[in-house]
């Protein structure tokens, strides 16, 4: 695992990260960190100006796009363009299509939470953000990582149980480490450490907190039926979907309306 290059949390994002937990954030002094960086400032504008925020009207600077965009919703772009930017060297191609699937499961999972009660949209979309983000560390890392990633995909295999099969980690342990590298709450590593474990609801609560099974839970959800939506084979088997489901007490309408939802999400995320 030394071996694995997994990037520094860049402080920009650790000072934007201490401004928001403020009791009285200053809007100011996040819009400033925002503005010394040309592609945080580009993420902000765009997705305040985009139909998620249901605005006619554009703001043209980052003073009001964070305004309008709210204290958590600025940490989750500060984060996500931070996250995207560390990861450099590998095809540009895959790359991009790599963090578009990302950022629309994140916004998925933080739809889905936000019909659950008790689990926080923003911890959804931070946990989906990262609980993948470590395959690209190992795709980089790996010179034959890539053709097993694409063994698994075609052929609807397990990820986890080839990477413990051909090499030394996992991504869900690299990516634990990153979250813990990056100062983001325990609780997230915790989730990304297990979210791959075949008996992962039934593990004690010493070992995965109830609040760490709800992260996984939500995004199980998402993603199925991102997957569903978009018309590819997906890690997240029925059984597994079950569970999830059966966790979070959604019932059959409950789902249906959930997957109008996400698909209404991404739609309008593309626009």
């Amino acid at each position: 695992m030394r071996s694995i290059d997994i990037p520094t949390c860049p402080g920009m994002v650790t000072d934007a990260m201490r401004e928001a937990q403020k009791d009285e954030p200053d809007l100011n002094r996040l819009a400033d960190i925002i503005g010394s960086d040309a592609g945080m400032s580009a993420a902000a504008l765009k997705l305040a100006n985009s139909p998620l925020f249901g605005a006619s009207n554009r703001v043209p600077s980052v003073r009001k796009a964070v305004e309008r965009l709210g204290i958590q919703n600025v940490v989750c772009v500060v984060v996500a363009s931070a996250l995207r930017a560390s990861i450099t060297g590998l095809p540009a191609a895959w790359i991009e299509q790599f963090w578009k699937r990302t950022m629309q499961l994140a916004l998925a999972s933080s739809v889905v939470a936000r019909r659950q009660y008790g689990i926080s949209a923003d911890a959804a979309y931070t946990y989906a953000l990262f609980h993948n983000a470590a395959i690209p560390l190992m795709m980089r890392r790996f010179p034959n990582y890539a053709d097993i990633l694409e063994s698994c995909h075609s052929e609807g295999k397990a990820l986890n149980d080839a990477e413990e099969q051909y090499f030394p980690c996992t991504h869900p342990i690299i990516g634990s480490l990153l979250v813990r590298n990056w100062g983001l709450p325990p609780l997230l590593g915790q989730a990304i450490r297990f979210h791959h474990e075949k008996d992962v609801y039934d593990l004690p609560d010493r070992s995965l907190p109830g609040g760490a099974l709800s992260l996984i839970a939500v995004t199980q959800v998402a993603e199925y039926l991102l997957d569903e939506i978009m018309g590819d084979n997906s890690e997240v088997d029925t059984n597994l979907l079950e569970r999830a489901v059966a966790f979070l007490g959604i019932s059959n309408d409950d789902l249906d309306e959930l997957r109008h939802r996400v698909a209404s999400t991404v739609e309008t995320s593309a626009n």
